[in-house]
């Protein structure tokens, strides 16, 4: 791990942040409902683990080259363009909390789960037990705030 900025992370955080930014303003019907109940919990770990997943993705430089690990840096984009898949499928959709907190391509709730995954295989990519443990803490807050969303849902 050498210190510098990395433009993948840069590329993976766009990819992440675009359609959050859309989805400001097509947020499913009922959103409000279930949001006032979400796990406080839940939130401050998915708060920390966002926070240093961006962080930590950033501050450490690439360092690409053509080794057998590169297919992991492969499979983590192809887990963005999933996620990007998915976003499309949602906003083309009719926008229901059904629709936010369902599975893609069998992926349980995708919509935390692709990009929490795609960060981990960056962090495995580079190495990067910083990055690795922040995107575990993600995962705890993110994916348990929507798996929440969709036990509430059924």
């Amino acid at each position: 791990m050498n210190f510098g900025f990395s433009f993948v992370a840069l590329i993976f955080l766009i990819m992440l942040f675009v359609p959050n930014i859309i989805w400001a303003k097509n947020k499913p019907m009922d959103y409000e409902k279930y949001s006032n109940n979400e796990n406080r919990t839940l939130s401050l770990i998915e708060k920390i683990g966002q926070v240093s997943v961006v962080l930590f993705s950033l501050i450490f430089a690439d360092n690409i080259k053509p080794t057998p690990w590169l297919l992991i840096l492969i499979l983590a984009f192809v887990l963005m363009i999933l996620y990007e898949l998915y976003w499309i499928k949602y906003f083309r959709g009719p926008k229901r909390m059904a629709d936010m907190y369902s599975s893609f391509l069998g992926i349980p709730v995708a919509g935390a789960t692709l990009p929490v995954l795609a960060f981990l295989l960056l962090g495995i990519y580079k190495m990067n037990f910083f990055l690795i443990i922040s995107a575990l803490i993600l995962a705890v807050g993110h994916i348990g705030i929507h798996l929440d969303y969709e036990r509430q849902l059924n």
